[in-house]
């Protein structure tokens, strides 16, 4: 499988399910890869499941994803003041999954928000802020005390009682044998799974030697409270209850969806 064109989102959330693949990954961030994958130049790639929902061209592979049933931690808006009444809310370009379960959760709560694509000048400096993945992280752990945290895994979980899936695995529908490339991607989670204390001391090594403040303890909740790594029934479930808001919203058409899993 070394010849396997493989990207992977480039976050803490993804090590358990890519650490141990014998070959090249490309890392970059969910809509980055997304292009890639659309374009032919990624045979394979975890990313985020609107492009599924999108372009469901792909195999998707069975039982493997990133995901919460509850508060996820890592996808938030940051805001001051009562969320009810921000005016405005700037989007993290990085991935269209988070944007638009955003969108979904205002629609259904009643709020009408402006939502701008990228940040003014910096998370810091804006009123309401959507921040994913390692950066909301940070962001958490640095400006707890000026702002407010409104977490999307959270809210998705009051609104449907649901998990909901923000990765996936994704195959382009010409690469031959995917059955092979499924059943390592989900040995490789199993093993990881198996072991998480290896990932978080893993981890906590990279950050420590960047000089990031994430702690082994935070890590250690992170991956055993806060993310799933399952795409199992209550998870599907989840994902076509997520289509089928962004089709009531006009952000998807209307049709039936079938995943084509392997």
């Amino acid at each position: 499988m070394k010849s396997v064109r493989l990207g992977c989102v480039k976050y803490l959330n993804a090590r358990p399910l890519i650490r141990g693949w014998s070959g090249d990954v490309e890392f970059d961030h969910p809509s980055a890869l997304c292009r890639r994958l659309a374009q032919g130049h990624l045979d394979v790639a975890l990313v985020s499941s609107f492009e599924f929902l999108r372009n469901p061209i792909y195999r998707i592979v069975d039982d493997v994803s990133i995901a919460s049933n509850g508060p996820v931690y890592s996808v938030v808006v940051a805001h001051r003041g009562e969320l009810s009444t921000v005016k405005e809310i700037e989007l993290d370009p990085a991935s269209q999954t988070a944007a638009n379960l955003l969108r979904c959760l205002l629609t259904e709560l009643g709020l009408n928000p402006r939502l701008i694509a990228g940040y003014s000048d910096t998370a810091a400096s804006c009123p309401a802020c959507l921040i994913i993945g390692d950066q909301a992280i940070r962001f958490r752990q640095t400006h707890s005390d000026a702002f407010q945290f409104w977490d999307l895994g959270e809210q998705w979980k009051n609104l449907t009682g649901l998990p909901f899936v923000y990765a996936l695995w994704l195959i382009r529908p010409e690469v031959p044998d995917p059955e092979a490339i499924a059943e390592r991607l989900r040995t490789i989670r199993d093993e990881n799974l198996a072991d998480l204390t290896a990932i978080v001391s893993g981890a906590a090594a990279d950050l420590s030697a960047d000089k990031q403040a994430i702690t082994q303890q935070f890590l250690d909740r992170y991956y055993n409270e806060h993310l799933r790594f399952d795409f199992g029934t209550r998870a599907k479930q989840g994902l076509h209850t997520f289509a089928d808001l962004c089709s009531k919203d006009g952000v998807l058409p209307k049709r039936v969806r079938e995943f084509n899993l392997v």
